[in-house]
């Protein structure tokens, strides 16, 4: 057995064995658990991947006269104002008003939240437009002007629902393509799409909650941040198989960072055809080694992962197929004797470099781990 508080000790004197999700496996598989669990004391995860369940809360500062805005606009973006009177919500799958693509195809967007997020993020200029209806105590009723993220005096990351734990792959039984958020599927089963990074994936590394809680420090889009509750669609008390993996997809983050802190790196804004608009989020999240079952947990494989792949055109209900992430990432699968090529939305490199900076962070000392106040499951 460890304790939060013995590993920070090794942290901050720089004798902490870190290794990454995909390292851990192979440790385990030669020393058993047992062993390391005693040799190692933090496994990094990382996902960079699509999460539209994103977005900021922004507080853009009192002018002069000040006003109480009713409508906001970052670069003609809309931004939810029913907080008060300079604070506002940017989601990041709001599209730019009269977005021109949209007039030649619509449901396509060339521009939205979460690109504002990204040009934020990049110290770019945005057009900030502010309406209000004008009271005794905030008597302006417009203002147009250009920020840029150090002018804003809060910008908080604020995502309800990232991480998901084992979200379906997705596939098309339909005579016709069609445009998801899973991308574009092909008819007749022309192709599965899926969005997880497999076995580097954050809850499939601690899929019971054990370390992942409440409080719990992360890495978030290139900065620090914080789990501060459970996402929305949290469903964790289902079927699982005998490594932990659910069956159906299940749990989930609501994760909050500065947003001053991010890096355009890890935060990108995404126009998905025929879908909409969106962010990818860079995600990492350290797995303390606190005794064998934390070691076992995180020795899972992409074979040992399964998901369910379903229709998108609503065809036919239910699960179409079942599929390991080592199957998925080959390149292709079969159903009925047909042969199906599988393309992922989610970057695994992209999660390998979060899980290898994260684990440099911590041996470098400049990340510690902290104690989740509340789990996430019963």
């Amino acid at each position: 057995m460890k304790t939060y508080e013995e590993i920070n000790e090794k942290i901050k004197s720089k004798k902490v064995v870190v290794v990454t999700a995909e390292e851990i496996t192979d440790i385990v598989k030669k020393k058993g658990a047992k062993k390391a669990a005693q040799a190692v004391d933090i496994v990094t995860t990382g996902t960079f991947s699509p999460m539209c369940s994103s977005g900021v809360f922004i507080n853009f500062g009192h002018s002069d006269p000040p006003i109480k805005a009713n409508k906001t606009l970052f670069n003609n973006v809309p931004a939810y104002s029913g907080i008060a009177a300079v604070d506002c919500y940017l989601g990041a799958t709001e599209p730019e008003i009269n977005d021109p693509l949209n007039k030649v195809y619509p449901g396509e967007f060339n521009y939205g939240g979460g690109h504002v997020i990204e040009d934020l993020v990049k110290g770019k200029k945005v057009q900030l437009k502010l309406e209000g209806y004008g009271t005794d105590c905030y008597p302006e009723k417009k203002i147009t002007k250009e920020v840029t993220l150090k002018d804003l005096p809060y910008a908080t990351l604020f995502n309800p629902r990232n991480a998901y734990q084992n979200y379906n792959a997705g596939i098309n039984l339909s005579n016709k393509t069609i445009y998801t958020y899973m991308g574009i599927l092909k008819p007749k089963m022309g192709n599965i799409n899926y969005s997880t990074a497999g076995a580097l994936s954050p809850l499939f590394n601690d899929p019971y909650f054990k370390t992942i809680g409440v409080g719990t420090k992360i890495f978030l889009g290139g900065g620090e941040g914080y789990v501060t509750w459970h996402g929305t669609q949290h469903n964790p008390n289902v079927e699982r198989n005998e490594k932990g993996v659910p069956k159906i997809p299940s749990g989930t983050l609501f994760l909050t960072g500065d947003l001053k802190q991010m890096s355009s790196k890890w935060l990108k804004g995404l126009s998905i055809k025929g879908y909409g608009c969106s962010l990818a989020v860079g995600i990492g999240i350290p797995i303390p080694i606190l005794n064998e079952e934390m070691a076992l947990y995180t020795s899972i494989s992409d074979k040992d992962i399964s998901t369910r792949v379903v229709d998108y055109s609503f065809t036919k209900k239910g699960e179409i197929a079942r599929f390991t992430y080592a199957q998925l990432k080959s390149g292709s699968v079969k159903i009925d004797k047909k042969s199906i090529s599988t393309f992922p939305l989610s970057s695994v490199v992209g999660a390998r470099k979060i899980a290898e900076l994260l684990k440099k962070q911590i041996e470098n000392g400049d990340f510690f781990i902290t104690k989740p106040i509340k789990k996430l499951i019963d």
